[in-house]
């Protein structure tokens, strides 16, 4: 073959194999030509990826997939390009159903997510239910909840209902909200209380001013809910400062202000968490903002008390403010003692005495409807004072409508009480405390009957005494004025111990009886001191006995009236206790009492201690005045042993309230019944010439006496006489 035919046989080759390369999708066969490749085979290598809701369609030379029945492409279409990167995806029920909701009609409404039926915004299903039921329509939510505005008129609006609030209601500006009555006369009333301080007063009428506004007016009032909370809380302390508020209604006064306040000012809050803490209070509150009801448990906490609690609580089924939810924890630190009283709404036994075991809390949410709670709310509380097995503690709540306000124990239940805290459960929100129920031990019936015996004794004694030093003219003197007094206030407090020291069932009148035992048994005590006084003036100042009588009154019954003022303006919550109407000795308030005995008697053995070195020194004297120097000394003998029978009597009185009777019971007991017989003793019988006027008026009573039986026989023989006289006479 020659080079020619070679050349033109390469090129015909090469034509041939060009010719027989196939496009993309397509393979060569066997005979040179191309076929179409099948990618949707199992065994393929490079097939398409149509994922599980589609499947591999051939075609030629490609592939697509194609959805499956129900699904969909993103783009809304039944196949895809593999090599693109769609996906198919479930057809939304309301797509593939035109027309699904139409038979309940017009106000109707297909929601994908459910998938089902609702009603649109402002209607409500005719049988209640939020999906509506087959033969269900949807109906205008005005006529069917009457109340969904509370106190407001439901209207129909474009985007659905409207709320128009009555006069004294608001809703804080959301139109679909319910609307709340809004308590504008517990500002007015408090301003009404708190005209004299106008710190106070000012964020009453802020607070009074802010509500009209609400009440006047669809949009709400423009405030700052932090500066408004600080001057709340401000003003709260200033309520409480000093423990000056005592009685029933003024607490409930306080806790129904601090309520009222609380859900006026929540809405205006910008933190979504809130703590602040004062002198008296402390508060934590939590917010929720945002689409939707909150969800889920919620945990607030002071340094007394923690609250948990569901977020569906605080919300309510009907939601206050749609998109907003707000709980605040508000704890008291003086609370405790004016509300010690208060256990009117509590069942108890007489063997049970009940007593304040922790700060007093108040729970605000949004709720409006908190009376009767499905979950009940969970507190903790912290103990003032350690609690043992013999101590039972009992979760309460303070009702307002009884008594003027009381605690109460229905609706809480204690979950746990151990050493140190208590768990609450409650089914309501309200203000919360936990008490310590005590299991009294009553005193033994002898000495029940030392005391009436004792008191009775020294009441007829002191009175004898007072009689004495009043009437006898020969024996008055400085001295003696000073008996007389001391006597007189000793009879006055014995008298008043023995009548109402037991008489707990009036707390005002408690309180009373126990101020005027304080106030004459501190007298009781200024007129010993006056005595050491007095003998110091007759023995050390050279025998100097005057003493002006407004300078002793004003010591004797002024002294311990200004104590007992300022007692009662530090703590008037002091006097009475549950068990007794006598001083709170828990506490540094015991000692505005035996503070000033324990310094009158410091005063007084210093006096007596002078006293006696001065009359050691005229004792020894070259000329003394025997007769006045005996007479001194008796005085002091008497003056000392009267101020170790009121000193020790006292001392041992500081045990006298505790939980049981002891030996310091049983003489304390003894002693202080008895004063007023060992008075007289000292006073009268064992003094010389208060003896002999004693014996003058015996002797008159008793010459006096037989000089009447004397002079009557007398008498009655010269009528006998007489009579026989006349009778001769009218013989005669």
């Amino acid at each position: 073959m020659t080079t020619r035919e070679l050349l033109l046989l390469a090129v015909l080759l090469s034509l041939v194999s060009f010719t027989s390369e196939c496009p993309t999708g397509f393979s060569s066969n066997a005979d040179g030509g191309c076929i179409d490749d099948d990618e949707c085979e199992e065994d393929s290598q490079s097939g398409p990826q149509c994922g599980e809701d589609a499947k591999c369609l051939n075609t030629n030379g490609s592939s697509l997939c194609m959805c499956n029945d129900g699904f969909q492409t993103t783009k809304g279409e039944k196949s895809f390009d593999p090599f693109i990167g769609d996906k198919c995806s479930v057809i939304p029920e309301c797509e593939r159903e035109k027309g699904l909701c139409e038979k309940h009609g017009e106000y109707a409404e297909c929601r994908n997510s459910v998938p089902f039926c609702i009603c649109k915004m402002g209607f409500i299903a005719s049988s209640g239910l939020e999906i509506l039921a087959e033969g269900d329509n949807c109906t205008d939510v005005c006529k069917i909840d009457k109340t969904i505005c509370g106190n407001g008129n439901c209207q129909q609006g474009r985007d659905g209902h409207v709320c128009a609030c009555h006069p004294g209601s608001s809703n804080y500006g959301n139109k679909r909200s319910r609307c709340v009555e809004l308590n504008c006369e517990v500002f007015t009333n408090a301003l009404n209380q708190q005209e004299s301080d106008p710190d106070v007063t000012s964020v009453l009428r802020m607070l009074k001013g802010s509500c009209l506004n609400l009440s006047e007016s669809e949009t709400p009032t423009s405030l700052d809910g932090e500066e408004f909370l600080e001057r709340l809380l401000s003003m709260i302390d200033r309520l409480l400062l000093g423990g000056t508020v005592l009685d029933n209604k003024q607490v409930s006064f306080i806790l129904s202000l601090v309520e009222s306040s609380l859900g006026l000012i929540a809405p205006f809050m910008s933190k979504n968490r809130t703590q602040v803490s004062k002198a008296h209070t402390e508060l934590e509150m939590v917010l929720f903002k945002g689409p939707g009801f909150p969800q889920g448990p919620v945990t607030l906490s002071t340094k007394h008390a923690k609250l948990q609690m569901q977020w569906e609580t605080a919300a309510g089924k009907n939601s206050t403010y749609p998109g907003f939810t707000a709980l605040s924890l508000l704890s008291y630190s003086t609370l405790k003692n004016p509300t010690n009283w208060s256990f009117s709404g509590i069942n108890v036994t007489k063997e049970i005495s009940l007593q304040m075991n922790s700060k007093v809390v108040t729970v605000k949410v949004s709720n409006p409807d908190t009376a009767a709670l499905q979950v009940p709310v969970t507190l903790t509380f912290n103990h003032l004072q350690r609690t043992d097995k013999d101590n039972d503690s009992i979760c309460v709540y303070w009702n307002l409508e009884a008594d003027g306000g009381s605690w109460s124990n229905v609706g809480c239940d204690t979950l746990h009480s151990g050493a140190t805290y208590t768990l609450c459960s409650c089914k309501h929100l309200s203000s919360f405390a936990v008490l310590m129920a005590l299991h009294n031990i009553e005193d033994p019936y002898e000495m029940k009957v030392f005391t009436w015996v004792g008191l009775t004794l020294s009441l007829v004694c002191l009175f004898v005494c007072i009689l004495t030093f009043a009437l006898i003219r020969s024996i008055q003197s400085p001295r003696n004025s000073i008996h007389l007094h001391l006597c007189l206030s000793l009879f006055v407090a014995n008298l008043v111990f023995l009548c109402g020291i037991t008489r707990t069932e009036n707390k005002t009148g408690c309180a009373v009886v126990a101020g005027l035992l304080h106030y004459f048994y501190l007298a009781a005590f200024c007129w010993m001191c006056l005595e050491g006084i007095q003998l110091f003036r007759m023995v050390v100042l050279v025998f100097n006995t005057s003493f002006q009588t407004v300078r002793m009154m004003a010591v004797g019954y002024g002294v311990p009236a200004v104590i007992v003022a300022i007692s009662a303006l530090v703590n008037s919550g002091g006097y009475g206790t549950e068990k007794n109407c006598w001083l709170n000795l828990e506490g540094s308030f015991r000692w505005s009492f035996f503070g000033p005995i324990c310094f009158i008697i410091t005063v007084n053995i210093f006096f007596f201690f002078v006293t006696v070195c001065k009359l050691a020194q005229k004792f020894s004297s070259l000329n003394p005045d025997l007769d006045n120097l005996h007479k001194i000394k008796a005085f002091t003998i008497t003056a000392v042993a009267q101020l170790c029978l009121l000193g020790i009597t006292w001392i041992f009185g500081c045990f006298q309230f505790g939980n049981g009777p002891s030996a310091m019971s049983y003489v304390f007991t003894v002693l202080n019944s008895l004063q007023g017989v060992l008075l007289f003793v000292m006073h009268c019988l064992l003094y010389k010439p208060v003896r002999e006027e004693y014996g003058k008026i015996f002797s008159r009573f008793f010459a006096s006496q037989k000089y009447s039986e004397f002079t009557s026989s007398q008498s009655s023989k010269a009528q006998n006489s007489k009579s026989s006289q006349n009778t001769r006479e009218s013989g005669i």
